[in-house]
């Protein structure tokens, strides 16, 4: 007989649990449990002593101070004015139907997959002295950080709230709307109290994201606007300085902790007694001009970045050229780069396929993990812990993850400072929490009595697997890959402190072309955020066609 059938029921499930979560705890137990802690140690452990009093001192300077603030405040600000952009472009996206509408949803998405280097140079490019907008002197300022933040996190409300705003029932509302209820009526008194769940924890992402953003920040701010992200990045590289470092990296984890707490509790917090039948999207009305017009609006935001990117790389002086593009085949001027630009994309590529295949083989086990039905409160308790665990590096600094490689993978029998899997391995932990969120949604809406009746018909683990799930699940697993595809192919965090010189991926060049001074190196910069951008928004426009309601709802 065998252990598992000789185990009770009691016992059985939760080590059926533990077993298939096994594979994942223990992978991120030595990739992101160890790298955090060693780094976070050696703050508190400078010299092998504890010295608490060197980290306390950190949170007591005037400086942490501002940058604490401003990161408060910069992402406050940014996730208010995405939630207020995102609204209205969600409920055109998601309850009207009109022309290229799944175009125009997918465009809107891209942004959130974008390269935050790109991100960065391209509204630098719109905002600086030569730039189209050049004359607000907004280039370098606090209010061009906070729109490169809105830029990114719109698309997250978005989705995570039309997802939920499609799926309501209409009837109620129509019923208030014939009782003499006006549009803003029925929105306060209907809508509203049952989306609120959903925007909340949209907003609780999006606040999460703005106040982790690493690239943007780091581009558009430098050292004058520093968060708490890139302040751990340069008291690491610049300064040196651990303990400030690992001061930093606890507030931060805290906080993520804090807002997953939110975020996972405010996803389970629906009114139960809502009727959600998915809807079929209608012709817009003249009472929902006001939304297609926010819409239009957000559209034009997002495009205007991107489009003065395209025509800066087309110029050359004062001619139009495709010289940038020729000189991707060329280290730029002044041997700025060690590989030409071509080597570093053929590198991403190559990563970015690595990273997806371990992202999506660890979030499918997770996911198969938490959407199991549990039978016992040690089983829920169980499921929400590794819930939770596995949402972690969603927020940790990727400078915090990026230089605990560096210093806890170096010795037997994790030594994996030269290894070629060392940056892929990086950029899996990053999309992880984006393909668990993908794949988990659907499992849970499939109803565990057809998994039973197959195991009542003689089927095993295996084969209910294959015949209930996947019949499901291929969809999402496909823009799942796509989204994990996209995510690794621009993540530049961990990237930077892991990539060398001669395998640097397309990000990293792109950020040192534009920290070397130059008209080619800019040029080239420029035409390499272009085919980057390109890249991941020809992946997002495929996996939009799938179709699939759960992808980057958060």
């Amino acid at each position: 007989m065998s252990l598992s059938l000789s185990l009770p029921p009691a016992v059985r499930r939760p080590a059926s649990l533990v077993a298939l979560a096994a594979l994942p705890v223990v992978v991120l137990g030595c990739f992101f449990v160890l790298p955090v802690s060693g780094m976070v140690a050696r703050g508190f452990w400078p010299d092998g002593e504890l010295d608490v009093g060197a980290v306390l001192e950190v949170l007591t300077r005037s400086r942490t101070g501002r940058v604490v603030w401003f990161t408060v405040w910069s992402a406050g600000l940014a996730t208010v004015v995405s939630v207020l952009l995102g609204l209205p472009a969600a409920y055109a996206l998601h309850r009207l139907d009109f022309p290229l509408r799944r175009t125009v949803r997918a465009l809107l998405l891209v942004p959130f997959v974008l390269p935050t280097v790109v991100v960065g140079v391209a509204f630098r490019q719109l905002l600086g002295e030569s730039g189209p907008l050049g004359f607000l002197g907004l280039d370098g300022t606090p209010v061009a950080i906070v729109a490169g933040l809105v830029f990114f996190n719109a698309a997250v409300v978005i989705r995570a709230v039309g997802a939920s705003w499609e799926s309501l029932d209409s009837r109620p509302a129509e019923a208030a709307a014939a009782l003499g209820a006006s549009p803003a009526q029925v929105f306060r008194t209907v809508t509203l109290p049952t989306l609120r769940p959903a925007i909340v924890s949209a907003a609780s992402v999006v606040f999460l994201f703005c106040a982790t953003s690493f690239g943007v920040v780091l581009t558009l701010g430098g050292t004058r606007y520093s968060s708490v992200e890139t302040e751990i990045y340069l008291l690491t590289t610049d300064l040196l300085d651990l303990p400030g470092a690992a001061a930093l990296s606890l507030v931060q984890l805290a906080a993520v902790v804090a807002l997953l707490a939110v975020a996972a509790r405010l996803r389970h917090s629906a009114d139960p007694s809502v009727v959600r039948v998915p809807s079929r999207p209608r012709r817009p009305a003249r009472t929902d001009l006001p939304q297609l017009a926010m819409t239009v609006l957000l559209l034009a935001l997002v495009a205007a970045p991107i489009a003065t990117l395209v025509v800066g790389s087309l110029r050359v002086g004062d001619a139009w050229s495709l010289g940038n593009y020729r000189a991707l085949d060329s280290v730029g001027d002044q041997q700025a780069l060690v590989v030409p630009v071509t080597d570093a994309l053929v590198t991403s590529l190559r990563t970015a396929v690595d990273a997806t295949w371990m992202s999506l083989l660890l979030g499918l086990l997770v996911a198969l993990a938490v959407t199991r039905r549990s039978r016992s409160r040690a089983e829920r308790r169980l499921r929400t812990v590794l819930d939770g665990f596995f949402m972690l590096p969603l927020g940790v600094s990727a400078a915090t993850l990026g230089f605990g490689f560096l210093i806890t993978l170096d010795r037997p029998p994790l030594d994996l400072r030269d290894s070629a899997l060392l940056v892929p391995v990086a950029q899996a932990l990053v999309a992880l929490p984006l393909v668990v969120r993908t794949l988990v949604p659907v499992l849970d809406g499939i109803d565990d009595r057809q998994r039973q009746a197959a195991a009542s018909l003689g089927a095993g683990p295996l084969r209910t697997l294959l015949t209930v799930d996947v019949p499901v699940l291929w969809r999402p697993l496909l823009a799942a890959s796509g989204f994990a595809f996209a995510a690794s192919l621009g993540e530049f965090g961990a990237t930077a402190f892991l990539a060398r010189d001669e395998s640097a991926t397309l990000p990293v060049v792109i950020f040192r072309l534009i920290g070397h001074p130059g008209a080619m190196n800019y040029g080239m910069a420029l035409a390499a955020s272009v085919v980057l951008a390109a890249t991941t928004a020809a992946v997002m426009l495929a996996v939009e066609r799938l179709r699939v309601p759960s992808l980057g709802a958060l």
